[in-house]
C-alpha cells in the first residue's frame, strides 16, 4: 500500500495547480482503500509480484476519487470523510473538472501497463458505473422501488469496481478464465455486502464515526435495503411516514424513521442480505491457492459483517 500511495503521490502532478490541489484534498482524507487493498491481495493470492499491480491499484483508486468527487456534486453532499467534501471548499464546477482529470489519468495510467484486456476490464467498469450513477438518479424518491432494483443499482455503481479491482490481478497474473472468473465474483460479492452495510449505517451509526451527514440518503430521496424492508415490515401510518419522506426528500421526521426501521426489523434483515453476499464472496475465495494472502481475503469479507464505520 506505500508503493501505491507512491504513485498515487507521483502521478497527481499536473501543469495546473489547482488540479493537483483539489485531488489532493480528496485523497489525503485518507478513506479505507478497499479496492486497490483488494487488488493487491488478489495478486499476493495468486503470486503475482509485477509491478504494473501497484500502478493499477492506483487506478482503480483514482476512478473511485473521481466517482465520489462526481457524486458529492450530484448529492449536494457537504460532508464525506469527517470534513467537508471538495465542491463545498472549491466549488461544484472545480470538483467536477478535477474528477474528470482523474478520470483521463487513470486512463493514461492504463496505458503504460500495456494490455488491452486491461483497458477492456477497466472501460466496460467505468461504463457500468455511470449507467449505475444514471439508474440511480432515475430513481430518487421511487417509494416502489424493490430488493431487485436496488441491487441493480448497487451492482453497478458501487460492486462493479470491486469486481474490476479484483480481476485485474488475474489477467496481470495471465490465470485461466475459471480464475478470473472466481477472483471477479468474490469482488462483486465483497462489494455489494460492502454497500449494504454502508446502507445500514446510514440509520444505525452516527455522524461523527462515519465521517458523513446521517440521513443524507433520506433526504436525497434513494430508496435503500433497511427503507424497503421497513416499508414491508412497518403499520400503514409509518408506510405513509416513509413513503412521504422518500417520495418530498422530507427528514423532519428522522429520528422517528430511523427508530421505525430498527423496531421493525429492517436492519437485521439488510445485515442478512449483506451476510448471504459475505458467505458467497468466502465460499469462491476458498477455493484460491491457499496462503496468508488468501486468507487476508477471507477475512476481509467476514470483517464486513462487523463493519460500524
Amino acid at each position: 500500500m506505500r508503493a501505491v500511495d507512491e504513485v498515487i503521490a507521483h502521478r497527481l502532478n499536473s501543469d495546473v495547480p489547482l488540479v493537483g490541489e483539489v485531488a489532493r484534498y480528496i485523497i489525503s482524507a485518507g478513506g479505507k482503500r478497499l479496492r486497490p487493498a483488494l487488488l493487491l491481495l488478489v495478486s499476493g493470492a495468486l503470486g503475482l509480484t509485477s509491478p504494473h499491480r501497484h500502478t493499477l491499484a492506483a487506478v482503480v483508486e483514482f476512478i473511485h476519487t473521481a466517482t465520489l468527487l462526481h457524486d458529492d456534486v450530484v448529492d449536494e453532499s457537504t460532508l464525506r470523510r469527517g470534513r467537508q467534501t471538495a465542491n463545498e471548499v472549491f466549488g461544484n464546477a472545480t470538483s467536477v473538472l478535477v474528477g474528470d482529470f482523474l478520470y483521463s489519468r487513470a486512463f493514461q495510467m492504463m496505458v503504460d501497463v500495456g494490455q488491452m484486456r486491461v483497458m477492456e476490464v477497466l472501460a466496460d467498469a467505468t461504463n457500468v458505473i455511470a449507467e449505475g450513477e444514471v439508474l440511480q438518479l432515475m430513481n430518487m424518491h421511487d417509494a416502489d422501488l424493490d430488493e431487485a432494483a436496488y441491487l441493480r443499482v448497487i451492482r453497478s455503481k458501487t460492486a462493479k469496481l470491486f469486481e474490476a479491482s479484483a480481476r485485474l490481478a488475474p489477467i496481470l497474473a495471465g490465470a485461466d478464465s475459471a480464475t478470473e472468473q472466481r477472483c471477479a465474483d468474490y469482488g462483486q460479492a465483497l462489494g455489494t455486502a460492502f454497500q449494504v452495510i454502508d446502507d445500514v449505517l446510514d440509520y444505525e451509526g452516527q455522524a461523527d464515526e462515519l465521517g458523513k451527514n446521517l440521513g443524507d440518503d433520506l433526504r436525497e430521496g434513494k430508496m435503500t435495503l433497511p427503507v424497503i424492508w421497513a416499508l414491508k415490515l412497518g403499520n400503514r401510518e409509518e408506510q405513509a411516514m416513509i413513503r412521504h419522506a422518500i417520495e418530498q426528500g422530507d427528514v423532519t421526521h428522522l429520528d422517528t424513521i430511523a427508530n421505525v426501521i430498527r423496531r421493525t426489523g429492517a436492519l437485521d434483515r439488510a445485515r442478512e442480505a449483506a451476510e448471504l453476499e459475505a458467505q458467497r464472496a468466502i465460499a469462491v475465495v476458498s477455493g484460491l491457492p491457499q496462503n496468508t494472502y488468501q486468507q487476508g481475503l477471507l477475512q476481509l469479507a467476514a470483517d464486513l459483517l462487523t463493519r460500524r464505520t
